[in-house]
Order: structure tokens, then sequence, then C-alpha cells
């Protein structure tokens, strides 16, 4: 738990965050920040035992204003931020629409999900249609057979880690 993690960086003369993998949950990212539960809850202005209901559920029930506050305080990244609020398969299946579609249409809808600036987030869903739609144009052809559509499946199926390659403009 947090203490015993803290007391173990403690003995080895590091930050909590370095003795754990990437974070990936609220409970994770706080620890790794070695933040105590009470700062945090009263960071975002939150009772002690709701907070720690979010942590253990894995579902935030908070405001805009508490996301904004959370993030100043555990110091989360955008897609640290979708994942801890559960906003991971609401922003998927938009993504999936926006690649499969026309991506312009989504750009409002995928802006309210990520703080990612107008620009960069129309670059993003850019790339991602181009690159979606070239492998799908990709596998057309005599010789389709079973491997047609199989590059597009896998690249839905890493829609959400796609999204963030392309927003960081990784090739």
């Amino acid at each position: 738990d947090h203490t015993e993690l803290a007391a173990l960086a403690g003995v080895l003369w590091c930050d909590p965050g370095e003795l754990l993998d990437r974070p990936r949950t609220l409970r994770e990212h706080r620890i790794a920040r070695g933040v105590a539960p009470q700062d945090v809850a009263r960071a975002v202005g939150m009772d002690l035992p709701g907070y720690l209901r979010m942590e253990e559920d894995g579902v935030w029930r908070g405001t805009e204003r508490q996301v904004g506050d959370l993030v100043r305080v555990l110091r989360l990244e955008p897609p640290d931020v979708v994942a801890v609020t559960g906003r991971t398969e609401p922003l998927a299946a938009l993504l999936r629409g926006a690649v499969t579609t026309r991506w312009q249409a989504y750009v409002r809808q995928v802006g309210e999900l990520v703080a990612v600036e107008r620009p960069d987030l129309e670059e993003a869903l850019r790339r991602l249609h181009r690159d979606y739609q070239g492998r799908m144009t990709a596998t057309l052809g005599w010789g389709g057979g079973e491997t047609a559509g199989a590059a597009g499946e896998e690249f839905l199926e890493r829609i959400v880690e796609n999204f963030w390659a392309a927003v960081r403009r990784e090739p």
C-alpha cells in the first residue's frame, strides 16, 4: 500500500514513482507522486471517503473543475487524465467514428474529452484518418483474401494509443 511503498522508497533513497511501472489508475498516480489521499481529496474539494471510493471503484465522479484540480495536484498529462477519469472507451468510440467516416465531424466531441489545442487535435485526427484509410486501401485488390482489413482492425484496436502518438506527432 501507500505507506509501505513510501517506506521502501525512503530506504532506497528514491521517489515512490520510480518503484512503479507507468501509473495507470488514479491510486497509482497518487502513489507515484507521493501524495496522501487526504491531500488529493482536499485539493479537489471532496470528502476523503468519497475520494477513496473513486480510487477503489476506478470511476471518477467529479466535476470538470475537480478534474482541473486533480491535474494540478497529481501533475497528470492529457492521456492520464482520460484514463483516470474513465474517458478511454468513449474516446475510442469517437476516434473509431472519426477514422472510418469524416474526421471533421468529430473534432468538437473529441475536444470535449481531451485537453488538446484545437489545431493539434485537428491535425491528429487528420493523421489518424489518413493512416487508417491508407491501411484499408492497401488491403484492396485481387489477392486480399483473409488479410484484407486485418491491418485496419489492428489499427482500430489500438486507436487511443494511435491517437496519442498522432498528438505527439510520432511517425
